[in-house]
């Protein structure tokens, strides 16, 4: 879906921490895939129960939301990060220059331009892009952008752009390396520092400015097979069950996976999957509240490869090697497999570096109320049809507990605990907010164990529910 910007996102969050309400601190925004596919081709989205459902465009995520500043920058209010609008085009340079280029910028009257992480870069990504058809992978409307001239001896997808991020282990034959997104292609991998034996300059520079705690994850083991992290407001299966599968058979796995208490779990997108690397771990790039990983761990995403149907995205947590098993792309790359067929057709791998095909790749599930199911129509965000708090998860809890609620239009909302002999302990949230799901995250440390209760008025309506602390 290409950016609108008088979009207005109806599936909003909120975060209780130490008393101060927050916006989430990391939002994943969408692909922009609005069309469904099997293992080959374009097909209406199937219903639930069918093959191929709980793919990327059956779910709307957080949509594009730029604002051209025209001065050269371009403001991204979902992650507020300010962008350069025009990168170095027709002057390409070498890894260690883009830091110099970032630190004598003055674009739209700032010096304090930075290079991406590539958790920033990746936010850019529009995956409607098509190289058949000359459709880069980020929205023109707003960035300019160019296809590299062919006649220079670079080819068509040679559209690198870097990031400040640098590859823990190297590639190859032992090369640094650092991770960049290709807006010509769509793949993200990890790029040779020194760009060869001659140095010659290769990459394009889109840097940007503005907070640096963009991207940064907030893990919370719940104790039950599941992970919350709140910057995201997203949930994880903690551990894979260890089955490699083909695509459909990873969606059907998902839609109908039950744990925790949820049977809402899905197959993430690949921007969801990308935002739980950990990109500062060699092989498996991936915190540790997760358990353990096979090092060369790839696993599948809900995100169909557009400009090429027969393939699916796929995040290498482990290191993306070639069929002989050298790291040709590093741990944390966002690559593309075919949906279907025998790996062992590919002997020598696939590419100019012969990247190893598995086909059958493992699966780690996600849930969240900010990403509703639409099923087959995208023509509208469902919203919530009736004011609702859930029973608060955990619970028992010792330290922190989430609740979560729904209001169908804006509202004054207001939530507050109450011990078990009536008396507020603390007011959540007190304040108007957006038609939407919602959560609140309570920090219990300063009470004592026992019983207690929190309330919900909205629009008129009451509710009170209890919960326990366990400590």
């Amino acid at each position: 879906m290409r950016t609108n910007n008088s979009v207005i996102l109806a599936l909003t969050f909120t975060i209780m921490s130490a008393g101060v309400t927050m916006a989430l601190d990391y939002v994943v925004v969408e692909t922009g895939l609005e069309t469904c596919f099997d293992n080959f081709v374009e097909i209406p989205c199937p219903a639930e129960g069918e093959p191929f459902y709980g793919q990327d465009a059956q779910y709307q995520g957080i949509p594009f939301a730029y604002q051209d500043n025209n001065d050269g920058t371009i403001t991204d209010h979902n992650t507020d990060l300010m962008w350069q609008k025009t990168p170095n085009l027709g002057n390409k340079l070498t890894w260690n220059e883009a830091f110099d280029y970032a630190d004598t910028l003055t674009v739209g009257g700032h010096a304090d331009w930075r290079l991406p992480t590539i958790k920033e870069l990746l936010s850019l990504a529009d995956f409607t892009g098509n190289i058949n058809t000359m459709t880069p992978y980020i929205d023109t409307n707003y960035f300019d952008f160019e296809y590299p001239d062919t006649t220079d001896g670079d080819r068509i997808i040679d559209a690198q752009y870097v990031s400040s991020t640098q590859y823990v282990e190297t590639i190859f034959h032992g090369d640094e390396g650092f991770f960049g997104f290709n807006f010509a292609d769509g793949r993200l991998k990890c790029y040779p520092i020194l760009n060869g034996p001659n140095g010659v300059p290769r990459w394009y520079v889109r840097c940007l400015r503005g907070r640096e705690d963009y991207s940064i994850n907030s893990f919370v083991d719940n104790g039950d097979g599941t992970i919350s992290d709140l910057a995201t407001g997203l949930m994880w299966q903690k551990s894979d069950d260890g089955e490699a599968r083909n695509w459909e058979d990873a969606l059907s796995y998902s839609a109908n996976l039950e744990l925790a208490g949820y049977d809402d779990w899905r197959l993430p997108d690949a921007k969801q999957l990308q935002s739980i690397v950990d990109y500062s771990r060699p092989a498996p790039a991936i915190d540790t509240v997760f358990g353990t990983m096979d090092d060369e761990g790839w696993f599948w995403s809900s995100t169909t490869f557009y400009e090429h149907p027969r393939d699916a995205m796929y995040v290498a947590f482990g290191r993306a090697v070639n069929y002989r098993g050298i790291d040709v792309h590093g741990a944390g790359a966002l690559r593309s497999d075919p949906k279907s067929g025998d790996p062992d057709e590919y002997p020598f791998g696939r590419g100019p570096q012969h990247d190893e095909v598995r086909i059958y790749n493992y699966v780690r599930c996600v849930r969240s109320e900010g990403a509703t199911n639409i099923g087959d129509d995208r023509s509208s965000i469902q919203r919530p049809d009736q004011i609702s708090i859930s029973q608060n998860y955990p619970n028992p809890f010792n330290a922190n507990t989430i609740i979560r609620y729904s209001i169908p239009s804006a509202s004054a909302v207001a939530i507050d605990i109450y011990d078990i002999l009536g008396y507020k302990v603390e007011t959540l949230i007190q304040a108007k907010q957006q038609a939407g799901y919602h959560q609140i995250v309570w920090n219990a440390d300063l009470v004592p164990s026992g019983m207690y209760f929190y309330r919900i008025k909205a629009g008129g309506y009451t509710e009170t529910r209890k919960m326990v602390v366990l400590k």
